[in-house]
């Protein structure tokens, strides 16, 4: 079934216009909330809860959802700014039937957007989202509101960093500490400005905090896992061991070592499978990732005998292939890494725990430790178009690509697909020959172009 309003990850939009409004929040809320109750019998109450980043529209569509769900006879429990991860376990470990992230990850702050989990703490299933889109636009909505004795009422969790502060620091090796580690943590003034560095100083950690002071309009300006050059001079001019960069709303992390170089999605998960393989934890003796991680990636794996599994891109498809077969690590290059031995979504936060408790274990500096494989040349080019525009059903296109891919058959890999999240056209390449993969690239963004707007 065609999406009209979810997308790759969620629903997600410009604050305030259309469809990241506060009408629509309201809707979306009593859309899940009969969803729910259809899917369940109808047979109790339900929980939700609702978490957000630090963007200023959070405090709208906050409010609007909530009214949502109690309007629908649901109990909400607010907890106010969380990373992701965090409402994915608090869903879980409060029972509630679903949690709600309102946040637009990495995006600027103009962006907002609504994630949604289950029960389970993993994002909806198909058939859940394509039940709650059915029923935004149904006319009668209203007909399912609960009567006047059986409204929901909303109330604010206090201690909700806490409880996923403590989650956090469980899934750290018992008996090792980060003492004697110089750690600068960029929070992109977003949603885990508070966590991050509280749970790096709690583990002992010597922790310099970038990226803490939200105005609702910082939120990852300049800053976080998505820029990090901020990072990048300060790890060096602190002479720290390490940089962590946090996205938004925390579900992915891109580290910097004690030189100043960025480490990607890709050498991060190299990591964690060799150690995985090393102390008996890896299931599925393979790593599953999509289709944008490096050749590189698939080709170190292959020299320790395990295989790099390839999904779609988004995060959701790479936690249905682990759930589905078995894996228990799995990520983007981007930096959303699952774990699934601790948690049923990406955490940038986890992820970094796992990656400095290996990094303690080796005694290497993270130039070393982080540097595992060789990345092959790959270049990634994104081209605008207007939104209703088609670009990838043009002929000129289409040929475009049927000729880059002839040109690169035996030097590597083209990939060519409009994002889930923004009207953008990505294409990546990459290969053996540097040269010839910015050609590739070059050429067929100049098409695509061409008919874009």
């Amino acid at each position: 079934m065609a999406r009209k309003y979810f997308g790759t990850d969620g629903i997600r939009g410009r604050a305030n216009t259309f469809p990241m409004t506060a009408d629509m929040a309201l809707k979306v809320a009593m859309a899940a909330a009969a969803s729910i109750r259809a899917d369940q019998g109808g047979l109790h109450q339900n929980r939700a809860i609702i978490g957000k980043d630090t963007r200023l529209s959070g405090y709208m569509l906050e409010e609007a959802m909530a009214a949502g769900f109690v309007a629908m006879g649901m109990e909400v429990i607010l907890v106010g700014p969380i990373p992701t991860p965090g409402i994915a376990m608090l869903t879980r470990s409060l029972r509630a039937d679903v949690g709600v992230m309102i946040s637009a990850s990495h995006n600027p702050y103009e962006d907002n957007g609504i994630k949604l989990f289950g029960a389970d703490g993993y994002k909806l299933p198909d058939a859940l989202e394509e039940a709650i889109e059915a029923r935004i636009d149904t006319p009668d909505l209203s007909a399912e509101l609960a009567p006047a004795d059986r409204i929901g009422k909303a109330s604010r969790l206090e201690d909700a960093p806490g409880r996923y502060i403590e989650f956090i620091k469980s899934s750290f090796p018992k008996g090792m500490s980060l003492e004697g580690l110089k750690i600068v943590v960029d929070c992109a003034n977003g949603a885990a400005y508070k966590i991050a560095p509280q749970v790096l100083w709690e583990l002992e950690a010597e922790v310099i905090a970038m990226g803490v002071a939200p105005n609702g309009r910082n939120i990852n300006d300049k800053c976080g896992a998505t820029a990090t050059q901020a990072l990048q001079d300060r790890v060096v001019a602190e002479k720290a061991d390490i940089g962590i960069a946090l996205d938004g709303d925390a579900d992915r992390i891109i580290m910097v070592d004690e030189r100043g170089n960025r480490v990607d999605g890709d050498q991060l998960m190299a990591l964690l499978a060799r150690s995985g393989q090393a102390n008996g934890t890896l299931r599925g003796n393979g790593v599953v990732a999509t289709v944008m991680s490096n050749l590189g990636l698939e080709r170190y794996l292959k020299t320790l005998g395990m295989d790099l599994i390839r999904t779609p891109v988004g995060d959701r498809h790479v936690v249905e292939r682990m759930r589905a077969d078995g894996y228990n690590l799995g990520g983007e290059q981007s930096g959303h890494i699952i774990m699934s031995d601790f948690g049923t979504t990406g955490d940038g936060l986890l992820a970094g725990l796992q990656i400095l408790a290996a990094l303690k274990q080796q005694s290497f500096p993270a130039s070393t430790a982080l540097n595992i494989f060789t990345p092959v040349p790959q270049i990634l080019k994104n081209v605008r178009f207007q939104k209703g525009h088609k670009p990838l059903d043009h002929d000129a296109v289409k040929a475009a690509i049927e000729s880059a891919e002839a040109k690169l058959v035996k030097e590597g890999r083209l990939l060519v697909r409009a994002s889930g999240t923004e009207p953008l056209i990505r294409v990546m390449a990459e290969g053996d020959d540097q040269s010839l993969v910015e050609t590739v690239v070059n050429d067929l963004c100049g098409v695509i172009e061409s008919v874009a707007v």
